[in-house]
């Protein structure tokens, strides 16, 4: 400790925890309290530096550092103290020149440390531009100010300008009756004395905040990005202006709700905060100045407290209600509010961590600190605008009533000169800036919707702009392309038929135990067995919509596809593979009354009591039907196979699709162009969704289809082998296969047009190899539910950010639309957790034989005039961004 003469006292609770967060991140700038101020006209200088120093000696917390002293932080008060002023003369550089040093000056010192056991902690700059124009930049670290001191500083330099500058031999300013030292002993001796009631006041306070802080969780704001495990306390601003008759509407609505202003600014935010994140439990901190004694108004000091204001938003309530829960929560704070937040934090114990702030992660403040102009004879003083680059918290919103004084002078170019004006300060770890402003664009319509509507409850209040409202709803929506929509997908093959009948449709292992190797089967070829199979079923009962169960391999399988549907039937795919129970559950849940097989499948379907047709065995009579096209009667309307789902959610279901609906997946469509010169994988088995793609995208456009055995999917090297052999150019992997030979064979890929995958989260490292190793031309990321048939969304991948920890899901495909709806089927903002609605024409008609589940879960439309939606819980809807 310094051998000059000092006076020690114990620091205040709230000096103790900056002491202490400043030795935990030391050379941190998070604390500073910066005033840059703008004057022009002649500038005494001389007058200014002795109104500082009087200020400094007027006031202990300007003359005071931190020490250790028998293991606690005390306030070590120098009797005086000179605060040099620091004079920059920049009159030498031009206009342009000037404004940039400056900026670059302010910026410097804002983000300079203080250190708190050396001092001062006040700096003083003033930067000359002319002589008719300065700069003041006053700087002082926070755990000697707070805002309220800012006022009582600006009040005092006016004062003691003017009286200096006039000349006038007495102080317009009284002693100060105390010191912020006396605030500090006092508060420790009030705390811990005893009250009324036999209690401490601390023991009192403090049993009103654990009551009211038990189980009190996180808010998981939506973030642009996730949170890292330490906090880098890296921020940025946004100014957002409230005009004077909404202000005027907020203060009506506030009398006739018998609650203050602030509470009904709080309500609007929180009823915000509840629609980004739908959770009824919301915590914010409030700043409140803590200075309820005359005695210690006009002290420069760290008396400022946090309010950790708790609110039940459950219950859907209207917005009247919840000013009614408002303002009890809010009165039951202030009447404890003398319980310093350092102390409280210190009780509560709650989870420590360094990501983020206990207790709350957002501030919303409404100033009413006193702030007189700041007025210096023969000067006019303007504020400069700041660039905080630093925030303790997710979101700070601090607003304040629009006046003459010297907060008044504060911000960026206001469009109003009355009203309540406000910054926004933002994790910039967490947030973009174009989230921030939407943000605050949501806050201003919320604002003007509950003065209107304050009967409504909290999800009826719009928070969207009509404009935003229609791009999200119809401009990112407008899909539409012409495609075969009134053919059958039979049909559709039956054209290729007529224009490529020679070309190879089909290359795939034989069923013929004889046959070595792939076998090619032309179009022509394909289609003329599938007649006779066809006409065969027919026979059989296979008419309009009756479905037929069919497990068979190699090229019977696609020979057995087509006829069924030329025969009018639906077809359901069996993997004989599953388990004997779940191949018995879907036969007998989808009524299967005729089934496709082999003699190497039949040991699957012993118990199966209806019809069974063995393509082995009954091949010699299918054979001696006509090869013409069956003369079936239907349209595109329907069904043309039943999928079953996995049945992780429950009892599998069997999903109904349409033909129109797999047209409009593979058709002339906006994600992929598959020519006649493709080919194209089928990879999957025909129980899984993806081949419908893999095989109608094929077959319905005139490429050739090749089958690609299991054995060889299991060998990294020996797909690839088999990828470059057969010259496929079309390839869809589900995400798990795709990362497995991405990560044994990144190579694999190269000699592909394009790669399809999806149907899990993928791992953005196998991204990023494959696009280093070995992209292919093109590489697209898709997702969609069964009930979308296959794909809903494609997302083409061309690069990786750095800061990528995921891959969007991208835009609809063509003829489809997505929403990301809330419980009430109301348009959430970009990047709010909602649930994920697909609608147009891919569909499916619904569930088989579940017409309440059907009813659940294909509603009307709630946006268009379209038939019905599908809703499915999407985890990250943020993955989602719609691109125009």
């Amino acid at each position: 400790m310094s051998s000059e003469e000092v006076f020690v006292f114990p620091a205040s609770f709230a000096q103790q925890r900056l002491w202490f967060l400043d030795q935990l991140i030391p050379g941190n700038t998070i604390y500073n309290v910066p005033t840059a101020i703008r004057l022009k006209g002649l500038l005494n200088c001389t007058a200014l530096q002795q109104a500082l120093q009087e200020i400094v000696r007027r006031h202990e917390t300007l003359r005071t550092t931190f020490e250790i002293l028998e293991r606690e932080v005390v306030q070590v008060i120098l009797p005086s103290l000179s605060v040099p002023l620091s004079i920059l003369n920049l009159g030498e550089l031009t206009t342009e020149e000037r404004e940039i040093e400056a900026k670059r000056i302010v910026t410097s010192e804002i983000e300079c440390p203080f250190d708190l056991s050396l001092g001062p902690l006040l700096r003083v700059k003033l930067l000359v531009l002319s002589e008719t124009e300065h700069i003041l930049l006053l700087n002082m670290h926070h755990i000697i100010c707070d805002d309220w001191s800012i006022g009582v500083f600006i009040r005092e330099l006016g004062t003691l300008y003017q009286d200096i500058a006039c000349k006038v031999s007495t102080s317009s300013l009284p002693e100060l009756p105390l010191q912020y030292a006396d605030f500090a002993c006092w508060q420790r001796e009030w705390l811990q004395g005893e009250g009324t009631n036999g209690y401490s006041p601390l023991q009192t306070q403090l049993e009103y905040w654990r009551q009211q802080l038990k189980g009190v969780s996180m808010l998981h704001l939506p973030t642009d990005r996730a949170r890292g495990t330490v906090q880098s306390y890296q921020g940025g601003t946004q100014f957002i202006e409230i005009s004077q008759q909404l202000a005027d509407e907020l203060q009506i609505l506030s009398q006739h709700a018998g609650v203050t202003l602030f509470m009904t600014l709080l309500a609007a935010f929180q009823t915000l905060l509840y629609r980004y994140t739908y959770q009824e439990d919301i915590v914010v901190g409030s700043p409140i100045a803590n200075r309820n004694r005359s005695e210690i108004e006009g002290l420069i000091g760290f008396f400022v407290n946090s309010l950790v204001l708790r609110t039940d938003l459950s219950g859907n309530p209207t917005f009247r209600e919840l000013l009614g829960r408002v303002r009890e929560v809010t009165l039951g704070a202030y009447s404890h509010q003398d319980l310093p937040f350092e102390k409280l934090v210190e009780e509560l114990h709650p989870e420590r961590n360094l990501s983020h702030h206990p207790l709350f992660q957002v501030v919303f403040g409404f100033e009413n600190a006193p702030m007189s102009a700041l007025e210096l004879p023969g000067l006019v003083p303007s504020f400069m605008n700041l660039d905080f680059t630093t925030t303790r918290f997710d979101l700070e919103l601090h607003l304040w009533k629009c006046s003459q004084d010297f907060r008044g002078l504060w911000g960026g170019n206001w469009e109003h000169s009355d009203g309540i004006r406000g910054v926004m300060v933002y994790n910039t770890d967490l947030f973009d800036k174009n989230t921030i402003t939407r943000f605050l664009n949501h806050f201003k319509t919320l604002l003007k919707s509950l003065v209107n509507h304050p009967e409504h409850c909290m999800t009826e209040i719009p928070l969207l702009s009509e404009a935003e409202r229609h791009q999200i709803l119809v401009e990112w929506n407008q899909s539409y392309i012409d495609y075969p929509q009134d053919k059958c997908i039979h049909q559709l093959f039956e054209d290729w038929v007529q224009k490529s009948p020679d070309a190879i449709a089909l290359s795939a292992r034989s069923g013929n135990a004889l046959t070595f190797g792939d076998v090619e089967t032309t179009y022509r070829e394909l289609n003329q067995r599938s007649n006779q199979l066809a006409h065969y079923l027919q026979k059989h009962g296979v008419t309009t919509e009756v479905i037929v169960g069919i497990c068979v391999e190699y090229v019977d399988t696609i020979v057995g596809l087509l006829a069924i549907l030329k025969a009018g039937g639906v077809y359901l795919p069996l993997e004989p593979n599953y388990p004997q129970e779940r191949l018995n559950f879907m036969l007998e849940d989808a009524g299967v009354s005729v089934l496709l097989m082999q003699e190497n499948t039949s040991k699957f379907f012993t118990n199966f009591s209806q019809q069974t047709i063995n393509l082995d065995k009954d091949w010699d009579r299918i054979s001696k039907e006509s090869t013409d096209n069956p003369k079936t009667i239907i349209d595109s309307k329907r069904l043309a196979y039943v999928i079953y789902t996995s049945g992780s959610t429950g009892k599998p279901k069997g999903v109904a699709v349409t033909h129109k609906a797999v047209n409009r997946l593979v058709c002339n469509t906006n994600y992929i162009t598959i020519e006649t010169t493709d080919k194209v994988a089928q990879a999957s088995n025909i129980s899984f969704d993806a081949a419908t793609f893999e095989i109608w995208g094929a077959l319905l456009n005139g490429a050739q289809l090749v089958c690609i055995n299991k054995e060889t999917l299991l060998s990294s090297r020996e797909f690839k082998k088999k990828l470059q052999q057969k010259e496929i150019s079309i390839l869809f992997l589900t995400t798990a296969l795709f990362q497995q030979i991405a990560r044994e064979t990144p190579q694999a890929f190269a000699s592909l047009r394009c790669l399809l995958f999806g149907g899990e989260t993928v791992d953005i490292r196998w991204i990023e190899k494959v696009l280093k190793h070995g992209s292919p031309q093109k590489l697209i990321h898709v997702y969609g539910p069964t009930e979308g048939t296959t794909f809903s969304s494609y997302y083409h991948v061309k690069e990786l950010p750095e800061s990528a920890t995921s891959l969007p899901i991208g835009r609809p495909l063509a003829n489809t639309q997505i929403y990301i709806l809330d419980a009430y089927l109301q348009p959430v903002p970009i990047g709010v957790t909602g649930e994920l609605y697909i609608g147009g024409d891919g569909l499916a008609r619904g569930y088989l034989n579940r017409s309440e589940t059907t009813a659940e879960r294909f509603i009307p439309h709630p946006v268009s005039n379209y038939r019905h939606t599908h809703a499915t819980k999407l985890e990250n809807p943020s993955s989602l961004p719609p691109l125009p």
